[in-house]
């Protein structure tokens, strides 16, 4: 069973309130009645009722007052207000005021348990509806973004931060894989000790081995001192292997060997060394296809691919695009002196119809150069540095490459691609065609079109303002 709800019941007739009282005897609420106004004042801050029955013609004063006072409140409860026969101008103006719903005096047993169970299940929605909400961030970490792409990135870390199991971030250049790798360490029990990130592509492969579990004095030409490594300088923190499908295959196998037994030897020593460390790698390669081709051990692949997390990339993060390039600007206004605020409506467009190849890193690019090379409070259009034939989505929303100069042949693979990209139009752009379609096929009404598409009128709205009003950072 579920936790009872709490009532509170404010009737100064005694005869009623028993009689109410025994109609939902056998029901699953905690009731506390009062007489008073003054005693339901005073019980509503101690009792904090999730429902009140209240009849407004109390003898010392109007439940009206009451009503006024509990609608205040940070969780205001739901109140179903009782009336006399013939004052159904009062009752439409509790509504009006916050009450869920009123009863006409007399009512029956079938009647007030209805009016009680409909508060009781409005009451439920709005706890479901506000914990949807806080799961809406519009942050998270470092990252920015409200997209359902993004909610899924958070969420995931969320379950595997706590854990020690291994993170295996994939996505492309510029996507954000190591603000993720940051994130699972910060949200971890380890976030107290060190993070430390390896670029396993930027070190060539012969120094790769003493980056990782350093040497000894003399061990190589040039190794004047002693050094710890990075799996030394992570002990009991995070060590975050970026780029790791581009490691040697010799040291592949090492790296599966010190995994396995949180053992290791620096280089030029034979004194074996332990540690504990949790690990988080990143590729922005397909590492199946590096598997598959034997460019990557498929043991290793197995021991580091144990909860993988996809980065989406920004052409697939909606209105993302505009909360982050709005980020952008107010640094970069800010550093820079400049007294940009905004950008312009087409500038917005643009940003939106571009495909992004750079992704975050790009954008980031694009707006600063845009803040130091121009002067104004909007950025406009012809200010941002974008290749339009490198990529726009055009107005159905398909990748438009083409430029009316450019009449060299295209290789066969990358015509397959661009015949790809022109074809799949992007999961937002098709929800929006069809909301806006439905709204117009119903003239406009909102909770129509809603019961069409089978989801409620408030996801609609939602959308919608979104598209009008884009989301404000904030932060």
């Amino acid at each position: 069973m579920t936790d009872a709800l709490k009532l509170l019941m404010v009737e100064d007739s005694p005869s009623l309130a028993a009689i109410y009282n025994a109609y939902l005897a056998e029901e699953n609420y905690q009731i506390i009645t009062v007489d008073s106004l003054g005693r339901a004042h005073a019980t509503l801050d101690a009792f904090v009722p999730d429902l009140v029955l209240l009849d407004i013609e109390l003898p010392d004063g109007n439940g009206i007052d009451f009503l006024d006072h509990a609608m205040t409140l940070d969780t205001p409860p739901k109140v179903v207000v009782m009336t006399a026969h013939g004052t159904s101008d009062m009752a439409v103006n509790a509504i009006q005021m916050g009450a869920s719903d009123f009863l006409t005096k007399p009512f029956d047993a079938a009647r007030l348990k209805v009016t009680l169970g409909n508060a009781a299940a409005q009451l439920d929605l709005g706890k479901q509806i506000e914990e949807l909400s806080s799961k809406q961030r519009k942050s998270y970490a470092n990252f920015i973004g409200a997209s359902n792409a993004m909610q899924t990135v958070y969420q995931t870390i969320d379950s595997l931060a706590p854990s020690d199991a291994t993170g295996f971030i994939v996505g492309e250049s510029g996507t954000g894989k190591e603000l993720a790798a940051e994130a699972i360490h910060a949200h971890s029990p380890r976030s107290g000790k060190e993070f430390v990130a390896i670029n396993c592509g930027a070190i060539p492969g012969e120094l790769m081995e003493s980056e990782l579990f350093g040497h000894v004095k003399g061990a190589f030409t040039g190794a004047s001192a002693a050094r710890e490594g990075a799996a030394s300088v992570a002990n009991g923190g995070t060590l975050f292997l970026d780029e790791i499908c581009e490691m040697d295959l010799e040291l592949q196998k090492k790296l599966l060997r010190f995994i396995q037994t949180g053992t290791f030897r620096k280089v030029g020593s034979n004194t074996l060394e332990t540690v504990d460390v949790r690990f988080v790698c990143a590729t922005n390669r397909d590492p199946l296809v590096e598997v598959r081709e034997g460019r990557f051990r498929e043991d290793l692949f197995y021991r580091l691919h144990v909860v993988p997390l996809r980065l989406p990339p920004l052409r697939e993060r909606d209105r993302d695009i505009l909360m982050i390039a709005r980020h952008f600007l107010d640094t970069y206004a800010s550093q820079s002196g400049k007294g940009f605020a905004s950008f312009s409506a087409a500038a917005e467009e643009q940003m939106l119809r571009y495909v992004w190849p750079g992704n975050v890193r790009q954008l980031q690019n694009v707006v600063q150069q845009a803040v130091v090379l121009n002067q104004g409070e909007q950025i406009e259009i012809d200010m941002l540095a974008l290749d339009v034939h490198q990529g726009l989505i055009d107005d159905t929303g398909r990748e438009d490459n083409t430029s009316p100069q450019d009449n060299t042949s295209t290789p066969e693979s990358e015509q397959d691609d661009l015949a790809k990209r022109r074809a799949i139009e992007p999961l937002w752009m098709v929800e929006k065609r069809a909301i806006e379609a439905a709204v117009t096929a119903c003239d406009g009404n909102i909770n129509r079109a809603a019961g069409l598409l089978e989801v409620a009128p408030s996801t609609l709205y939602r959308k919608r303002q979104a598209w009008v009003n884009d989301i404000d950072v904030g932060e």
